[in-house]
């Protein structure tokens, strides 16, 4: 029987802003040794036995920077499927979706292993060892939970109630006085989020606990193309079925009322990454109880998380604070108030704020570019081409453009011409010219973009053409 890993891949990592943002969240926040939390997640997946496919379910705005990260540590080729969300439903949805499809492509006999994109797992062996185990229960007919045995009385977590590998009940958030207790008395886990269990009797537990769940989801899935992508299936679901799709939690949904829920209990060296402190707490501390990601000059500094994405940072006389700096924001909080950060993202969206969205850099399915400088009625980008990438052919109502290459060759279509444009060389667009730009040669293609007009907003695009299907 085999095993099929299912990635979870969604939410804004609202408490981990200014890094992770609406468009890049938390899952792709790369940390000191170069791979992103996604990648994690990815590569202890496939180093399980009996893996021979990855299915993720993310948002379709996600889809090309997932690609992106899977194909970085894929070494092995191993297949990647996609179910693509037009937007978040929340988790019961999600692992309809994933169970549906998983029933339909391998069988109902297939054991589905869910994890979430964003957390860590020191222990590899005791992982495997742990997905042993949740195979084995899952097989006999069980929806298996993976609890983390408790070395603090956390209150950011959820609980379950465990005798043995029975589950006595699930328990919301704690008080600090109830973590204590639990911690104390030795029955309780951390709920972790991953689940195990196979496509069959998932099915059939949400059948019974949540059919309107799972009739929507099935609607959908009949209504949503089906694509065999470069390396595995994909599947777009259609916005107008997925809205239908009620808006619940699998733990509420399915996990709180299954007479058939089983847990592993285990020590895998476990972290939800879900606040700048529990971050920090990766990285080794200097004498002073700091730790520094990037480069800053400490001065009487303690206790203090600082981060830089290029800029040096100078700190005098602080304690216990935490500094994030990124091209275009700044945090400033109290070690203390960590949670509280999400706030800080929350009033950026209700004002709609674009720090909340994006990044100054913004990753595209072609390559990327970095917003350099904007002004009334002008913008400097610079952007950057993958070889063999194309942008759209598209058109601008309102905005000229001058593009000037850096390095690399650009193909130009410009109007009813078509030339290359070398390194030093530039040319013109005007508004209202159909264009399109493309890297036909083997390194990247890198070029300072001017913009200039009475409206410069990313929306200002009409496209004709396009290879990654976003006409």
């Amino acid at each position: 029987m085999s095993l099929l890993p299912i990635i979870l891949c969604g939410g804004a990592g609202s408490r981990l802003w200014p890094v992770s943002r609406e468009s890049h969240p938390k899952p792709f926040i790369r940390l000191a040794d170069g791979e992103s939390l996604l990648q994690k997640a990815f590569l202890r997946a496939v180093a399980l036995p009996d893996v021979k496919e990855v299915l993720t379910v993310t948002n379709r705005e996600l889809f090309f920077k997932t690609e992106d990260d899977f194909r970085e540590v894929n070494a092995r080729g191993i297949a990647t499927s996609f179910i693509l969300e037009p937007f978040g439903r929340n988790t019961a949805a999600a692992v309809a979706t994933a169970a549906l499809h998983t029933a339909k492509a391998h069988g109902e006999d297939t054991v589905m292993l869910v994890l979430a994109a964003d957390h860590l797992i020191a222990d590899q062996n005791a992982f495997a060892a742990a997905v042993a185990r949740a195979r084995t229960l899952a097989q006999a007919g069980k929806v298996v939970t993976f609890g983390m045995r408790p070395d603090t009385p956390e209150t950011g977590y959820g609980y379950i109630e465990a005798d043995g590998e029975n589950v006595v009940r699930f328990v919301e958030k704690p008080s600090l006085d109830k973590a204590r207790e639990y911690l104390a008395s030795g029955k309780f886990v951390w709920n972790s989020g991953m689940f195990c269990f196979t496509a069959g009797t998932i099915l059939k537990e949400m059948r019974e606990h949540c059919p309107e769940i799972l009739d929507a989801a099935a609607d959908c899935m009949d209504k949503s193309p089906s694509a065999e992508g470069r390396s595995g299936a994909q599947v777009r679901l259609e916005p107008g079925c997925f809205g239908a799709v009620p808006d619940l939690s699998f733990d509420y949904a399915v996990m709180e009322k299954c007479e058939h829920a089983a847990v592993v209990c285990c020590d895998l060296g476990w972290t939800d990454v879900g606040s700048w402190t529990a971050l920090s707490d990766l990285s080794p501390a200097d004498a002073s109880g700091n730790r520094v990601e990037g480069e800053a000059l400490l001065v009487d500094v303690k206790n203090s998380y600082l981060r830089s994405g290029g800029r040096l940072i100078g700190a005098v006389g602080i304690d216990n604070l935490i500094v994030i700096d990124t091209p275009d924001a700044l945090l400033v909080a109290n070690k203390d108030r960590a949670q509280d950060v999400k706030q800080i993202f929350a009033e950026l969206k209700a004002r709609g704020h674009e720090a909340y969205k994006v990044h100054r850099t913004v990753h595209r399915p072609w390559g990327a570019y970095s917003v350099l400088e904007e002004g009334p009625r002008f913008k400097i980008k610079r952007i950057e081409v993958k070889p063999g990438a194309s942008l759209s052919l598209q058109m601008h109502h309102h905005r000229n453009e001058h593009w000037v290459v850096v390095s690399g060759m650009a193909k130009v279509v410009n109007g009813e011409k078509e030339f290359f444009v070398s390194t030093n060389e530039s040319t013109y667009i005007p508004a209202g010219h159909k264009h399109r730009l493309e890297n036909p040669g083997v390194v990247e293609l890198v070029m300072i973009e001017v913009q200039s007009g009475e409206y410069l907003g990313e929306d200002d695009i009409v496209r004709f053409e396009d290879i990654y299907g976003r006409t």
